[in-house]
């Protein structure tokens, strides 16, 4: 079986399918009797690229290699009207309003790849934005009113359908950022790089660790001043300052596939994190993690 950090570089790739990491942990199990088919919706869920937490309702989204589904109840519940690989999504500061890319699946009328496209009612429906044949956002955030997102270049663009493509040569695994703050962090293997101006520059966070997945945190429509971090090897890091500082808070287990974070109105923290297994939750700053469902 690969080591972790091979996994990371295979998904900050752009040559290299998120679809594939899965198939390659797949690949690497014994031999012996063979496994149950599993279930589409099985086999979707197991292949996340993104995951949105509403922070009224606490409705559970996953975006997936087969579509948006609602995860709050077991089972989820398939939101798109057509299939859709959504490699890339983020949510924005409207409600219900989501962009995302990757490629079409059966019975989509958009083409390969999907470019940038918008959902207008909560991922039931989608249409083409920008960049349609050109684009698969692998990483995509909103980061005050602009949209930053790597395709093998990184670009920016604050109506979606103009973009300015940046002279940052890195290649992120991850972009995080939140429409309430121009911070935009990116992990890459050789640490977090940060912006303060939505994407349009960047600077080497010093001494930071070399994390896989982040998330800026959301509470309640004001800027975020934390961020959420986990590496390769499953550990968990918090960082009170946006991304400047990191502290180590806990650890986590599984494939790792997507991270969100809220704050509270009293302050409280809450990590979810889809894994090839499930979605795990922490209500205690990242030192530990358990099931959603339980």
């Amino acid at each position: 079986m690969q080591p972790r950090t091979s996994l990371f570089r295979a998904r900050r790739s752009a040559a290299v399918s998120l679809l594939a990491l899965p198939l390659l942990l797949t690949g690497c199990a014994s031999t012996g009797s063979p496994a149950a088919e599993p279930s589409p919706q099985t086999s979707a869920l197991s292949h996340v690229h993104g995951i949105s937490i509403d922070p009224e309702s606490s409705r559970i989204l996953l975006a997936t290699h087969d579509g948006l589904y609602d995860a709050t109840s077991d089972p989820a519940v398939k939101i798109s009207d057509t299939t859709i690989d959504l490699m890339g999504f983020t949510d924005t500061a409207e409600s219900n309003v989501f962009y995302a890319s990757g490629h079409p699946g059966p019975g989509s009328p958009l083409p390969n790849p999907v470019g940038l496209i918008r959902s207008d009612d909560a991922g039931k429906t989608w249409e083409s934005v920008s960049r349609a044949g050109e684009s698969d956002f692998h990483a995509l955030t909103v980061s005050g009113h602009t949209i930053v997102a790597f395709d093998g270049q990184l670009r920016t663009s604050t109506d979606g359908k103009t973009w300015t493509t940046s002279t940052a040569t890195f290649v992120p695994a991850v972009l995080a950022g939140s429409p309430a703050s121009t911070v935009v962090l990116a992990t890459t293997e050789k640490g977090v790089q940060r912006s303060t101006d939505s994407g349009t520059t960047w600077q080497t966070v010093p001494k930071s660790p070399i994390i896989q997945y982040a998330a800026m945190v959301r509470s309640a429509g004001t800027a975020p001043t934390d961020a959420v971090g986990i590496a390769p090897d499953g550990s968990v890091f918090i960082s009170p300052d946006t991304g400047l500082t990191w502290t180590i808070a806990g650890q986590i287990n599984g494939q790792i596939e997507a991270l969100t974070a809220i704050e509270s109105d009293t302050g409280e923290l809450t990590i979810w994190a889809a894994t090839t297994t499930g979605i795990q939750v922490s209500t205690d700053g990242g030192a530990t993690f358990r099931p959603s469902a339980t």
